[in-house]
């Protein structure tokens, strides 16, 4: 790779161990990938995972005084105030949790503890290159923005962090944003869950690559988008799509394939989300509990749920994940109380995908989101993948129909 004076410079050290290392990191993603060189990047998204090799990687650059040069958030861990009285954590678990967060606060991240940045804090423009991990919110930023971003692993992204480049190669680069597959949407999509069905069913006929999706005739709500961005990348590896004449690279299906013709086309009938609802929805009668956010619900959805319950008393629990901001907008706008006094709970900087759910092992609940059920089936909870009104209703009631 061509390495200008700077980046020889932090390569050699001159700016410390820790930049040194994440310029070697770099550089090994580079020469792997065959990119000619660095480019800069503006912003950066971490996939801070919570776990001992996050941890002891973090630590090995902080030891190196490294601390991020460009604006850089991170995804969530879990917020011990809402779960230490109803979980039992080891001293290990929490000694990695404070670690991870005081190593990452050392690095200079900015400590939203989100996995949805791109609708506030940290949203890119359309063109501008990034470092983006966590699946979701890079094929989010890709598609819906047009920004630029390889999917990063949470190493990466935080070496991308601490110098301010990124190897120059993949989604960075004109000729490997184009679409590789028409995905022809002869389906029902009524509705923001649909758009969960779509994700969950697509990489199940195309497997990897770049989908071009017509037929969407519906205008997606920002929400239909982070929840097609979020599906797309449970069960495939989907790094961007296009969605013709609304999607910003996507004006025309010669603007998508880059005057090419796609390598394959493939219907999404109706039928086909016939049967992930069948296969994800199964099950019906009593519940224990039912979790939202997954990705972080938008205040849009919490006044949905407040407007549900409101008057009501739930007959399970109900945990609803969210960002900082979006968990005072809530208490500002008196939907917390509303959804407090029906017995629910909004908890902030806080992921599903945690060690927080003893108390819950073995016994059924129901999520809007298929991602939260693929994580927390680990962790021997069986959850039912309902629409978000099924949901609340399905906590009002005390069991699914």
């Amino acid at each position: 790779m061509h390495l200008n004076q700077d980046e020889r410079d932090m390569l050699e050290g001159k700016h410390g161990m820790g930049v040194a290392t994440a310029m070697k990191i770099l550089v090994g993603i580079g020469e792997a990938f065959q990119a000619e060189k660095m480019t800069k990047v503006s912003r950066v998204h971490i996939s801070l995972s919570n776990q001992e090799g996050d941890l002891w990687f973090v630590k090995k650059l902080v030891e190196g005084g490294a601390k991020c040069k460009v604006m850089s958030t991170v995804n969530p861990a879990f917020n011990k105030k809402y779960f230490e009285k109803i979980c039992t954590f080891t001293p290990q678990e929490l000694q990695v949790h404070q670690e991870t967060q005081n190593a990452y606060k050392k690095v200079g991240i900015v400590p939203t503890f989100q996995c949805t940045p791109y609708f506030e804090n940290n949203v890119p423009r359309f063109r501008e290159t990034v470092a983006f991990a966590a699946s979701g919110a890079s094929c989010f930023v890709n598609s819906v923005y047009g920004a630029r971003t390889n999917r990063e692993s949470s190493q990466s992204a935080l070496c991308a962090a601490i110098t301010g480049v990124t190897p120059l190669y993949g989604f960075l680069l004109d000729e490997k944003r184009k679409g590789d597959v028409l995905i022809e949407v002869n389906a029902e999509i009524k509705n923001d869950f649909d758009f969960q069905l779509l994700g969950y069913a697509v990489p199940q006929k195309m497997g990897s690559g770049v989908p071009v999706f017509s037929g969407i005739e519906k205008d997606p709500s920002k929400e239909a988008f982070m929840n097609l961005s979020t599906e797309l990348n449970v069960h495939g590896v989907i790094p961007m799509f296009h969605v013709l004449g609304m999607t910003p690279e996507a004006r025309t299906l010669n603007d998508c394939f880059h005057g090419e013709k796609p390598k394959k086309v493939i219907e999404i009938k109706n039928e086909d989300l016939d049967q992930v609802r069948k296969t994800l929805s199964a099950g019906k009668g009593e519940i224990s509990f039912v979790i939202l956010g997954c990705p972080h619900l938008t205040i849009f959805q919490i006044k949905e749920v407040a407007q549900m319950v409101e008057g009501r008393k739930l007959k399970t629990e109900l945990w609803i994940f969210t960002s900082y901001l979006n968990k005072e907008l809530s208490e500002r706008m008196g939907l917390a109380e509303v959804i407090s006094e029906a017995g629910g709970r909004i908890v902030e900087d806080s992921c599903v995908d945690q060690p927080i759910w003893a108390h819950m092992e073995g016994k059924k609940g129901l999520t809007e989101s298929p991602k939260c059920a693929y994580y927390v089936a680990k962790r021997k909870m069986k959850l039912i993948v309902r629409s978000l009104q099924e949901c609340v209703q399905a906590a009002i009631e005390g069991e699914v129909r």
